[in-house]
């Protein structure tokens, strides 16, 4: 087993700390202790409490943190962990104080309510010492967070907006536009009003960082339209989110019907269908895996990463993605 050197050396820093302060604490309040073994058994003994109370209660705050998040829940957090201490510094001292008492056949007599006092008492005020930095540096870090979540969610919203003003889409639109001016008017009125939909969309969400899931549907069908007239029957969409009650990042499913678009081969002998539904918590959008042999826009991946950094700031759990006979992004439901 390899051993970190700087582990080592703050660990030994440690546990020369809790020896010298093991024994000055003996020396000032053990004035009875006139024997050297005595002292030292005081002495040993005073070192397993620094031992118990730091390391324990470094252990206990862990787990609270694990379990209550100073992000979420400042206020429940202090508590919960102030009790968490609480506790585990009686059971630690009283068990260890019975146990000494047995294995070196001592008796602490009248010390004996006063120690377990003491140290509830100076791990009362170490703990808020401890949980006031804490609060501090947790407070330091989401604030730091949330600087680097809106730089992402700025960055993202620009690569979608960039996106969707591409000259590849927007040339696309203009020449199936082209075509259905003299075909269909009627189409092609709507084609328009479709196409500032999806504009109007864009805009209207820039700065959020969430919208309800129909708003995001809505614009999809205005998105899907402009998108069929060039592909007819050779796409097919199916969307069964009926039931579904959720906020989801402004121009997700967007992006990645558009990548399963770019990325895929769309014709008469292969047609791509795409499925968006709801399964285990997560909105899933499916794709049938055809790849280009080429792409001509930008490389694959790099709409993957826009949305999965979204989502880190928004959920507790990731965009996953899996890669099999059918190419799914799974996106985590984000309750209203």
């Amino acid at each position: 087993m390899v051993i970190n050197r700087d582990v080592l050396i703050r660990e030994l820093k440690f546990a020369g700390s809790f020896i010298v302060a093991s024994v000055v604490q003996t020396y000032f309040t053990c004035p009875g202790c006139n024997t050297v073994a005595e002292f030292s058994l005081i002495a040993f003994f005073t070192l397993i409490m620094w031992i118990l109370l730091w390391r324990g209660n470094s252990l206990v705050s862990h787990v609270v943190d694990s379990k209550v998040s100073w992000y979420k829940f400042p206020t429940r957090r202090l508590v919960v962990g102030l009790i968490s201490t609480i506790v585990y510094t009686l059971i630690a001292v009283i068990t260890a104080m019975i146990a000494f008492e047995k294995i070196f056949s001592f008796s602490f007599g009248k010390s004996f309510l006063w120690t377990i006092y003491f140290s509830v008492i100076v791990t009362i005020i170490i703990s808020l010492i401890l949980h006031s930095r804490e609060f501090l540096l947790r407070g330091r870090q989401a604030t730091l967070d949330k600087e680097i979540h809106q730089k992402e969610s700025i960055r993202a919203k620009y690569e979608a907006l960039k996106s969707q003003v591409s000259p590849h889409f927007l040339f696309n639109s203009l020449n199936a536009l082209t075509n259905l001016v003299y075909e269909d008017q009627d189409k092609a009125a709507k084609f328009i009003k479709q196409l500032s939909e999806v504009y109007r969309y864009v805009l209207d969400t820039r700065d959020k960082e969430v919208v309800p899931l129909e708003e995001e549907k809505r614009f999809l069908k205005s998105y899907l339209f402009l998108q069929q007239i060039r592909f007819g029957d050779k796409l097919k969409l199916e969307v069964d989110l009926e039931k579904t009650h959720t906020l989801v990042a402004p121009l997700v499913l967007q992006m990645l019907v558009e990548n399963a678009i770019k990325h895929n081969v769309i014709s008469e002998e292969d047609p791509l269908r795409i499925r968006i539904f709801q399964e285990d918590g997560y909105i899933v959008v499916e794709n049938d895996l055809q790849p280009k042999s080429v792409l001509v826009d930008d490389s694959p991946g790099l709409g993957l990463d826009n949305i999965a950094r979204r989502y880190e700031f928004l959920s507790d759990k990731k965009v996953e993605v899996i890669k099999n006979e059918k190419f799914s992004v799974r996106l985590p439901i984000i309750p209203e």
